[in-house]
Parts: C-alpha cells; sequence; structure tokens
C-alpha cells in the first residue's frame, strides 16, 4: 500500500512538471510574437492544461500529505517527501500569486461562462504594459517548471529510500 501510494504521488508530480515544463518550453517562441498575437494566443483555453492541473497538483499535494502522515519523521523517506510537498505548495502558490492575476487581465475581454468565469474572475491583476504582463506570466511558468522539477526529483529521492 505504501510503496503504490509512493509511485502515484511520483506519477502525480511528474504530471505536474510535465505541464509546467510544456508552458516553460513555449517561452522563446512566445517571445518572437507581436502584442496581437500573443494577446490572442493567451486568450485561448487550454482545458488540457486546467484538467491536468487540477489532477497533477491537486492530486499530487494531497498524496505527498497522506504520505507524510503515514512516513515516520526519523527518516530520510519523511523529509525527502516533505521537501517534494513543499515545493509543489510554493509552485502552486506561484500560480495563484504571480501567473493566474495575470490569466484573468488576459482573459478579463473573453467571453466566459460558468466555472471558467468564476475561476478565471479571481486576482486579476491590474492592466500593465503587454510585455511586462508576458514576461511575468512566461517567468512565473519558469520558476514553476523549476519548483516541479526539484518536487519530481525529491519524490524520486523518497521512492529510492
Amino acid at each position: 500500500m505504501f510503496l503504490a501510494l509512493s509511485v502515484l504521488a511520483l506519477l502525480l508530480v511528474a504530471v505536474t512538471m510535465g505541464l509546467s515544463l510544456a508552458h516553460a518550453l513555449e517561452f522563446p517562441g512566445k517571445l518572437r510574437l507581436d502584442e496581437p498575437t500573443y494577446r490572442s494566443v493567451q486568450a485561448i483555453y487550454y482545458p488540457g492544461f486546467t484538467v491536468g492541473g487540477l489532477v497533477g497538483e491537486f492530486g499530487g499535494m494531497l498524496v505527498l500529505a497522506v504520505l507524510l502522515f503515514l512516513t515516520s519523521t526519523n527518516t530520510d523517506r519523511f523529509w525527502w517527501t516533505a521537501a517534494a510537498l513543499s515545493l509543489l505548495i510554493v509552485g502552486h502558490a506561484t500560480y495563484w500569486l504571480v501567473t493566474h492575476p495575470v490569466n484573468s487581465a488576459w482573459l478579463k475581454d473573453t467571453q466566459l461562462g460558468g466555472a471558467s468565469q468564476f475561476f478565471f474572475g479571481l486576482l486579476s491583476a491590474p492592466d500593465a504594459d503587454w510585455r511586462h504582463m508576458r514576461n511575468v506570466w512566461e517567468w512565473s511558468h519558469v520558476a514553476r517548471a523549476g519548483f516541479a522539477t526539484l518536487g519530481f526529483l525529491s519524490m524520486t529521492m523518497a521512492v529510492a529510500r
């Protein structure tokens, strides 16, 4: 049971890492876009990222918290798991505090309905120069990719213990 939970946690952290790396890898190409094209691209709704983030990030944090509860504190495994959970939490906080407000600003003139309207209505950033907003959004994803990668490596170490 414990090994299965550990492997599940590793898989969920890998999903989180994969999604954040995908965004980070778009960065160089998106820097070449002019403002109208960039704004058009930013207004596209990515349901796969939303579902993957829900499953990977929330699922990963939940399973890591359960593993932490089940793991003896005097083991290396506990501390590697704690590191993985902490890194996922920091990455998730980066989304809500840095990335999401820019998402909301990009989508403020887009007709959304239902849950999307509520979700993207939260924490909107004030209008700013589009290059500044682009840089904040893109670099926040690079940071999230770094946190997720370190979280994945930490969870890998926990499983290896």
